[in-house]
């Protein structure tokens, strides 16, 4: 290791007063060892999985969204690379290629998931495939929320917005589908009890909806650090909706009919009608049998 002080170093030309000694202990110039010229090389090499690599840094204009931004990159990359040349993301970059792949099936595992659930709940397909039909619905006002703003991108708070709204678009449909199976159960007829439930669950679908959104209004209009992040998820959620709110009430009537014309079948429907007396007062009998909801407390407080 040579070290010689500032003023010894400055020049290159400065290795010619530099000594080392022989073997046989004589000093000798440095120069008479060594030869130097001036040529040109990088301050510093970096490496990237052992390769020798050069790092570009970049970001999205206003109105694109990263994914854009990664497809440009690489179009670019492609066709001027020279041969022998080729690209890897790192960093933030390469975690959303690596997740990219993995939203579709977060969003299937999400629906499957709500599926089962509500399968085992009301013991019965038909229920929950009507309950989830229109979530594409909410997914479309979302997405044309998020395009008629353009300063919004579809980032992973955007997702996290849409797995939300499954569960929010499922909401809507369950208080309408819930109340008109039970009357088609009774031996109802269905349409009627199909635009009986959309009259009555109409004021609860609006009060709830009106008041999930002024619940996010926060976040959409929120300022200061972060603001981008909140803004996304409270615009994505309604949008969405929205959405639910005004083609749901709309398509879960007719979803319905349809999907219980298929599972029960015209014969179990017909039986049904044909027995609605019957099954109304077997309903009645079971209500009486209950226990008054007094002595139920005062049993529950002797115990």
């Amino acid at each position: 290791m040579v070290q010689a002080d500032t003023t010894y170093r400055a020049l290159i030309s400065d290795l010619n007063k530099y000594y080392v000694r022989n073997q046989r202990g004589e000093m000798v110039p440095f120069s008479t060892l060594v030869s130097y010229k001036a040529s040109e090389a990088p301050p510093l090499i970096t490496h990237f999985n052992i390769f020798r690599s050069a790092e570009v840094d970049g970001s999205t204009p206003p109105g694109y969204s990263t994914g854009e931004g990664i497809d440009a990159l690489r179009a670019t990359a492609e066709k001027t690379l020279p041969h022998g040349y080729t690209y890897e993301f790192s960093g933030l970059s390469y975690e959303e290629i690596k997740a990219g792949s993995a939203t579709i099936y977060i969003f299937i595992f999400s629906i499957t998931f709500v599926f089962l659930f509500l399968a085992a709940l009301y013991e019965s397909w038909s229920v929950p495939l009507t309950v989830l039909l229109p979530v594409p619905i909410s997914a479309f006002g979302a997405i044309l929320m998020l395009t008629c703003l353009p300063r919004l991108t579809n980032n992973v708070y955007a997702q996290i917005g849409l797995i939300t709204l499954i569960g929010l678009c499922a909401k809507d449909a369950i208080l309408i589908v819930e109340f008109a199976k039970v009357r088609v159960d009774r031996g109802e007829e269905l349409i009627q009890s199909t635009l009986e439930a959309v009259k009555l669950r109409l004021r609860p679908i609006i009060m709830t909806t009106m008041a999930f959104i002024l619940g996010v209004m926060p976040l959409a209009f929120a300022t200061g650090a972060g603001a981008v992040a909140r803004n996304t998820i409270g615009f994505t959620v309604i949008g969405g909706m929205l959405a639910a709110s005004t083609l749901s009430i709309l398509i879960v009537p007719v979803l319905f009919v349809i999907i219980t014309r298929l599972s029960y079948g015209k014969k179990e429907l017909d039986y049904l009608q044909s027995h609605h007396e019957e099954l109304m007062e077997r309903e009645k009998k079971i209500e009486q049998q209950k226990i008054d909801p007094e002595l139920e407390y005062e049993m529950t407080h002797n115990l």
